[in-house]
């Protein structure tokens, strides 16, 4: 183990000075198990990726059946993948119309870089529009979007014509005009600490975007997929874009990513120039096939629904300990508030050693994520909140 240890800090790259260092042997469900047999309950699902629970048989087996088909090919061209178009398929017919055309590439962040390229395509116009304390990629592109200059200012410069707004206030929605392109948003803010749209928000979005003819692009990364209690936070709130976003459960545990809209928008990729976005593993046959998989596992077994009453459950056994200051919460995607860093880190610590594995936000270091499996039972959520109450918030 310590020779395994020695290579990971030597050959991988590492993304901060303070790794956690726990080494995985296995997973299934909720949990995940280190070699020496110590079992972690997985508090944040890969950051909302495991939706489905890890091993999940449904999705093992259509990986493995893929697999034995073909795997890659050239997924960008002119061949027909069975799994991408079936997959496609289904994905378009949970969304409203006119989102139809899903174009596959590898992660959040190129979804987003789709998205923008898309947007600046079809409108012919250069600003770009997004919100202050966002997350939307590392990407230049990304980055350049991301709302908070903590982790952009030492890559500048970055793309230019950008602006950020301050989500949920109504009086910023003026300064959309006829030079925007689009405005990309996420419909529950997630790394600023769990914050709803405010009541109406969305819609007024939805409707400065329609006056000025700006393309509203929804980055539903981390809300999709059951995570808020619809399939899609924009089935929640009632709010369609132009453009949507999708990755991390997209892909059931599988590196995926998308970027949806009409075909009359999307065919502008195809022509002047052509090959106007390409990628070489977006749409991977195997990642299509565990995320078809997935899907078909969420909606057989209802856990979007699902989602808010669990959700409500981990609020309820959690707000009333003094530790906890407030709980902010879209379905079964948890903001615990500490208050403070100090408290904060220190609770981190705590759950490591009783065996919960949760982090914190990007843009709120007073509150632990709480995102777990959609899979997790009601008594395992009992059991998690004895835990923390006992083992962690008791000791702050």
């Amino acid at each position: 183990m310590e020779i395994l240890r020695k290579q990971f800090l030597s050959h991988v790259g590492q993304t901060s000075d303070s790794p956690l260092m726990i080494e995985v042997a296995r997973a299934e469900g909720i949990y995940f198990y280190a070699p020496d047999g110590k079992r972690y309950v997985d508090l944040i699902a890969g950051v909302s990726v495991s939706n489905v629970g890890h091993g999940n048989p449904a999705v093992v087996e259509a990986v493995c059946a893929q697999a034995r088909d073909y795997m890659h090919i050239m997924v960008y061209g002119e061949m027909i993948e069975r799994p991408q178009v079936r997959y496609a398929t289904a994905i378009a017919s949970l969304l409203p119309a006119p989102l139809e055309s899903i174009y596959f590439v590898n992660s959040g962040a190129e979804a987003v870089e789709g998205a923008l390229k898309l947007a600046k395509r079809h409108t012919h116009r250069t600003e770009i529009i997004s919100f202050q304390n966002a997350y939307h990629g590392s990407t230049h592109g990304s980055m350049s979007v991301m709302g908070g200059e903590t982790f952009v200012g030492a890559y500048r410069p970055l793309l230019p014509d950008t602006r950020k707004l301050r989500y949920n206030r109504f009086e910023d929605l003026t300064q959309i005009t006829e030079r925007t392109a689009c405005v990309l948003v996420e419909p529950v803010q997630g790394e600023s600490g769990v914050n709803p749209p405010a009541p109406g928000f969305l819609e007024a979005l939805r409707q400065r975007c329609t006056e000025t003819g700006a393309l509203l692009i929804f980055d539903e990364i981390q809300t999709g997929f059951g995570r808020t209690g619809a399939m899609f936070a924009l089935q929640r709130y009632g709010v369609t874009p132009d453009i949507v976003c999708l990755a991390k459960a997209l892909g059931g545990g599988m590196p995926l990513g998308a970027f949806v809209s009409s075909n009359a928008i999307m065919s502008g990729l195809q022509s002047d120039p052509p090959l106007g976005h390409i990628t070489t593993f977006g749409g991977h046959p195997v990642c299509c096939a565990a995320g078809l998989a997935a899907l078909n596992y969420i909606q057989e077994h209802d856990l979007a629904t699902q989602a808010e009453p669990k959700g409500a459950l981990f609020e309820a056994l959690l707000r009333d300990h003094p530790a906890v200051r407030e709980i902010r919460r879209s379905g079964l995607l948890l903001a615990v508030e500490l208050g403070s860093s100090e408290r904060l880190f220190r609770a981190m610590a705590l759950l490591k050693e009783a065996g919960y594995l949760s982090d914190w936000f990007l843009f709120c270091d007073t509150a632990f994520r709480i995102s777990p499996p959609l899979t997790i039972t009601e008594e395992q959520i009992r059991e998690c909140c004895a835990d923390i109450r006992t083992q962690v918030l008791d000791q702050l």
